[in-house]
């Protein structure tokens, strides 16, 4: 029997402000074609979900971005992460999640490892009450008054934080309905 191990695409930047169109139904049929199984998208901005019994998450990733850009005409930056570590993501979240609005608290997933040192120099008690902390390859935001209202998370996504990095930000309902959906999948 083979062996597979199921995953969430996270793709960075498209379907925003009517640029950089990646239709789902499109994006299934593309990665059903790579021989993925059980391809699923979760919302127009850019997750899907999917089994897969070869590669890891890096070479998924390169794989993936490949067959994007050549099927759409433009690269995307997209994270591939499978759900054991999409669960350990959740449950490490540093806030109380359950007493906050799904709004107030983001992940940003990173395609490497962060740690405060990027950080070194931001005041960051020049943006109370938002706070952030730092997780595996992951950044939990907790932004009361939401991401869009967000001083903070304009200041985070900025190069000087995000160099040499894919970066991409969920809010907490996508980052739950990602551990769900890739659960569901892993036990059909």
């Amino acid at each position: 029997m083979t062996r597979t191990t199921t995953y969430a695409a996270l793709l960075r930047g498209i379907n925003v402000g009517g640029s950089r169109k990646v239709p789902m139904a499109e994006l299934r049929t593309l990665m059903e074609g790579l021989g993925h199984l059980g391809v699923r998208t979760y919302l127009q901005s850019g997750q899907a979900v999917f089994t897969a019994s070869h590669g890891d998450e890096e070479s998924l990733a390169a794989e993936l971005a490949r067959a994007i850009e050549r099927h759409f005409g433009f690269p995307v930056d997209l994270l591939v992460r499978d759900h054991a570590y999409l669960r350990a993501i959740a449950d490490a979240c540093p806030y109380p999640a359950a007493d906050l609005e799904a709004k107030q608290l983001h992940v940003t997933y990173f395609s490497g490892p962060v740690d405060d040192s990027r950080y070194t120099g931001l005041d960051r008690a020049a943006f109370l009450p938002e706070e952030f902390r730092l997780g595996d390859r992951a950044l939990y935001l907790y932004a009361p008054n939401g991401l869009g209202r967000s001083k903070l998370a304009d200041t985070l996504a900025g190069p000087r934080h995000t160099s040499g990095l894919t970066a991409t930000t969920r809010n907490w309902n996508t980052v739950l309905k990602l551990v769900e959906l890739t659960t569901d999948t892993a036990s059909r």
